[in-house]
Formats: C-alpha cells, sequence, structure tokens
C-alpha cells in the first residue's frame, strides 16, 4: 500500500513545485521584462502619483470631467466586486427602476434603471427631448432631480412617465459592462458630453474634440472591435491642458 502511494505522492511533489512555484516565477519574471508596465497592473501617474489603472474604469461625476459608463460591480466600479447587474433586456427593473425603504423608513434608489439614467444624461449635457410632464415636479428643494420620484413616475401603472430624447443615446451611456469596471466610453458617448465639459472648462470644444482623438484607441489590427475612448486618460489631459476653474 506504501509503496504504492510512494511514487503518486512524490510526482503530485512535484507537480505542485514545477507548475506551482517555479512556472509562475518564470512567468512573472519574463512579463516584468519584457512588459513591466502591464505586469504591474497598467497603472496609471499623474504628477508622480498613481491614480488609477488604465484597464479599470472609476467614477467621475462633476461637470469638467467626461463621464464613464455605469457600474453594478459592488458600489460602482469595486476591482474586487467585478459584476454586471445580470438583469435581462426586457427586465422591468432594468428599464424602469426600483426603490427600497433603507432602515430608516426612508424611500431610496435600489437600481436607477435605464430611464433614469437616459434623463440625467439629457439634463447633464444639456441634450434636446421631449417629457409627457415637465421635469421641475421631480426636483428636491435644492433643485435636484429625485431620483425616487423620477423612478415611481416611471413605475406608474396608469400615467407612467415618457421621456424621449432628440437625439440618439448610445448605449454605453447608459448601461453597464458585463465586468462594471470598462475604462472606454464610445466616441459617440464623448462627443455628447463636449458642450458641458468644455463649458466648465472655459476651453473651446473642438480644442476639448481634439484630445478625444487622442485618447481614442481604434480596433486592433483596423478590424478587430470598436473604436474607443480610455476616459481616464482623457480626464487626465484635460487637466494639463484645460485645469478646471477654481
Amino acid at each position: 500500500m506504501i509503496k504504492e502511494l510512494g511514487p503518486g505522492f512524490r510526482l503530485m511533489l512535484a507537480l505542485t513545485v514545477l507548475t506551482g512555484l517555479l512556472y509562475p516565477a518564470v512567468m512573472t519574471g519574463i512579463s516584468e521584462a519584457l512588459f513591466p508596465r502591464q505586469a504591474n497592473g497598467s497603472l496609471v501617474t499623474q504628477s508622480g502619483k498613481v491614480v488609477g489603472s488604465s484597464l479599470i474604469g472609476q467614477s467621475f461625476s462633476k461637470p469638467e470631467y467626461f463621464h464613464p459608463r455605469p457600474s453594478s460591480a459592488g458600489a460602482g466600479y469595486d476591482a474586487t466586486a467585478s459584476s454586471g447587474s445580470n438583469l435581462g433586456p426586457t427586465s422591468a427593473k432594468l428599464l424602469h427602476g426600483t426603490t427600497k425603504t433603507d432602515d430608516k423608513g426612508k424611500e431610496i434608489v435600489d437600481f436607477d434603471g435605464i430611464a433614469d439614467r437616459i434623463v440625467h444624461y439629457c439634463v447633464d449635457n444639456d441634450l434636446p427631448y421631449i417629457s409627457s410632464v415637465p421635469l421641475d415636479q421631480f426636483k428636491d428643494a435644492q433643485g435636484n432631480l429625485d431620483d425616487v420620484k423620477l423612478i415611481k413616475a416611471f413605475n406608474d401603472t396608469k400615467t407612467p412617465l415618457v421621456f424621449t430624447p432628440k437625439v440618439q443615446i448610445p448605449s454605453d451611456a447608459v448601461t453597464g459592462s458585463a465586468s462594471g469596471l470598462d475604462p472606454h466610453i464610445s466616441p459617440a458617448n464623448a462627443d455628447l458630453q463636449i458642450g458641458r465639459v468644455a463649458k466648465a472648462r472655459n476651453a473651446s470644444p473642438d480644442k476639448v474634440r481634439s484630445l478625444i482623438a487622442e485618447a481614442t484607441n481604434r480596433p486592433a489590427f483596423g478590424f478587430i472591435g470598436e473604436p474607443r475612448v480610455n476616459v481616464l486618460l482623457l480626464n487626465i489631459s484635460l487637466d494639463e491642458k484645460f485645469p478646471p476653474r477654481k
């Protein structure tokens, strides 16, 4: 019995050392030597400080920055909780959003939904739209849109809120990626944000548009994939060329 187990145990130990220690160590060494930036996470620095990775999206909400696509990874863009919403295209929750009651009995947003995101995208970027009722009735005392009111209006079974943009909204502007960490947006999404960003930075729209072109990754080999704009790199370029007004 022991003689039969001995060779198997020795083989397991040898393979563990070979594939679990030596092979990873060799591959890590080769990666560090040939592709040091990629091997260390494609980190991006600004003024000598690491501000993120070109491979992982992060939140930008101020008007002077280009905004990323929505994220369902954890509380949003959480690299330790990569995930999509897992909601299908016919899901009422995905389309109209849902609310819930917190521990204090206050109604809050559970999931914002595509319809609510479209409203914010149009309002934030000053895009034309048609609304079945004025949006003013969905604002709070500070004049900000109340997402709970909007979501409840979209879910009203009798007279639901109907909101229609007059321009085509790119899908990536209102839907998250499967990972929730996509660092890119489409050029069409970036173009619709130019007016807001240029105004906030007192910059020429044409000059901001040129930065988008510089931050755009073309399809691999000219035909694999779609053109895409890296949001982090674009916003860093904005800070360098057109510092935000204080």
